[in-house]
């Protein structure tokens, strides 16, 4: 059957059942569609393919400037957008079964409560989602494909992790494998059909909301035929964190070999040049998108939000290509939208976070925030120009990291703990690459504070107003009353759960210590730092 076909059938069957009262009542709340790309960054110019993304979103509506994630990962990112969680309170910690990426656990306990479940159970939401959804989604440890969450009318899911042929989607809980012909079967456009072919045939009676989560820009790379010849005289920026070494950070940071090879620049140059490459498609279904809802009539009543689940390096402190870790490039995304209400070519400096995402959908749909369990705020004020808005001054970062029991079958040589080896056998992650971080923007501040769960109890600082790259850490020399501030800011925020995590930040004049905010059943230790504790770093 048909995908057309499918989404036909069901969209009848709900006409059948959908009362003239509710209908009427229904009519006039608005439609949302999220779409998420994979792996996008925002500081190394990611944006720059998408021309007409810019042109149909961000300028008929808001860029916000300075938009995080609370985790650099796939999965923990992508599980924070579902949940209005960060990763503590929503216990997926990396891309695994075993870090509860899609486990069993996470379908019990949270996804019942992901803003598409209540959209579509308490806000009469007709729900459709296509593309990636969790990187282990379909395991068979874990119910395989046929596993459909709560909260999705319609369900085109892929399989584990980004392709672009050769994968297998789940058709509302059916298997369908897909090849290699370009026409029917690279990714990208397979979502913008499926997509074009929802708005088509849905029900007219109910407010929708559509989630698009496309494998660009992410690792295999591989653009539509007729975008393979883009970009050839397009590299990696060379800016001032490019190819010098972390002198002073992490050891994993500090392990990375310095210059590069010129393998691996030309390693990185290449992948960079063809995550452009691969955009071009999703900016295409950005144009169908619009102008079929355009053509429906139904633009002006829709809320469109575009973000990425990360950032992404390429080179910067000799990390040839990745995620994961604690620095700007990784953890700065994208976000733009337009929608009713918002007006065009705005920009926002408030520091806001896919935990976010959540609750300013549900509050779009008309559902009381007070009644859930999230940690982000509704973006709502701000999308609509609100004066004299409280708004955060800061939020948590928090990484497990991944490391194999045994070597890296690349690097055997590297003996065990670490992963993500390559090229020149430069690793990216590490069991012992598990930090949590403060980012903090207020109007005297723009600082990051991390911590390192390791021996060395590693800790960086950076105070991005001068050092924007993040190249010198700062935690030898800064003030020793704000080392010991954001000291316990982070142990509180590590431990927060709701209201507690939208607690004034440490430069708020709302501030006040609270020890009793400080101990909790996460395990969290006060520990004072001092300069001479400091000396290793």
């Amino acid at each position: 059957m048909s995908p057309a076909a499918v989404v036909r059938g069901l969209a009848l069957a709900a006409l059948l059942v959908l009362s003239p009262a509710g209908a009427a009542r229904q009519t006039r709340r608005p439609n949302v569609v999220l779409i998420l790309t994979d792996d996008q960054d925002v500081c190394l110019g990611g944006m720059t393919p998408l021309k007409k993304t810019n042109a149909l979103i961000a300028q008929m509506g808001i860029t916000f400037l300075n938009a995080y994630v609370p985790s650099a990962l796939c999965c923990p990112s992508r599980a924070s957008i579902l949940t209005g969680k960060y990763p503590h309170n929503h216990h997926v910690v990396n891309n695994t079964l075993e870090g509860n990426c899609s486990s069993k656990l996470w379908q019990k306990i949270q996804e019942p409560y992901t803003f598409p479940a209540l959209l579509k159970a308490m806000c009469g939401y007709q729900t459709f989602f296509a593309g990636k959804y969790l990187n282990e989604y379909g395991a068979e440890d874990a119910g395989g494909v046929g596993h459909v969450p709560p909260g999705w009318s319609f369900w085109y899911a892929l399989e584990k992790n980004s392709k672009y042929y050769n994968y297998t989607l789940s058709v509302n809980g059916k298997a369908r494998r897909h090849g290699e012909n370009y026409s029917v079967d690279y990714l990208t456009d397979v979502l913008a059909n499926m997509s074009l072919d929802f708005l088509e045939y849905k029900s007219n009676f109910e407010p929708f909301f559509m989630m698009i989560s496309t494998p660009a820009p992410h690792s295999p790379w591989t653009a539509a035929p007729q975008y393979t010849k883009s970009f050839q005289n397009v590299s990696a920026p060379r800016n001032s964190n490019f190819n010098i070494h972390g002198k002073n950070k992490h050891w994993l940071i500090r392990q990375a070999k310095t210059p590069m090879t010129n393998s691996s620049i030309q390693f990185l140059d290449d992948a960079y040049r063809k995550r452009w490459q691969t955009l071009l498609s999703v900016d295409d279904l950005i144009e169908k998108l619009v102008k079929k809802l355009e053509l429906n009539g139904e633009l002006d009543n829709t809320y469109i939000f575009y973000t990425s689940d990360n950032g992404y390096h390429t080179g910067q402190f000799s990390l040839p290509i990745d995620k994961r870790q604690l620095y700007e490039f990784d953890i700065k995304v994208p976000l733009l939208v337009r929608g009713p209400g918002i007006k065009p070519n705005q920009t926002n400096k408030m520091l806001v976070a896919n935990i976010d995402l959540g609750p300013t959908i549900l509050d779009i749909a008309g559902y009381d925030l007070n009644k859930t369990q999230m940690d982000g705020m509704s973006l709502l004020p701000l999308l609509r120009g609100d004066k004299n808005v409280t708004w955060r001054s800061d939020f948590l970062v928090e990484y497990q990291g991944e490391g194999y029991n045994g070597s890296d079958p690349t690097c055997p040589g590297l003996g065990p703990g670490v992963t993500h080896c390559f090229p020149d056998c430069v690793c990216e992650d590490s069991y012992n690459n598990t930090y949590a971080c403060v980012r903090t923007l207020s109007t005297s501040w723009d600082l990051q504070y991390c911590e390192f769960d390791d021996r060395e109890v590693f800790v960086e600082v950076y105070n991005l107003t001068a050092d924007p790259h993040q190249i010198n850490n700062i935690a030898k020399t800064i003030d020793q009353e704000i080392l010991e501030k954001m000291n316990y800011r982070l142990m509180m925020l590590q431990s927060c759960s709701g209201a507690t995590c939208r607690t004034p930040g440490v430069f708020d004049p709302g501030y006040r210590f609270d020890p009793r905010l400080m101990f909790s059943n996460h395990g969290v230790r006060a520990r004072r730092f001092s300069a001479q504790s400091l000396q290793g770093i």
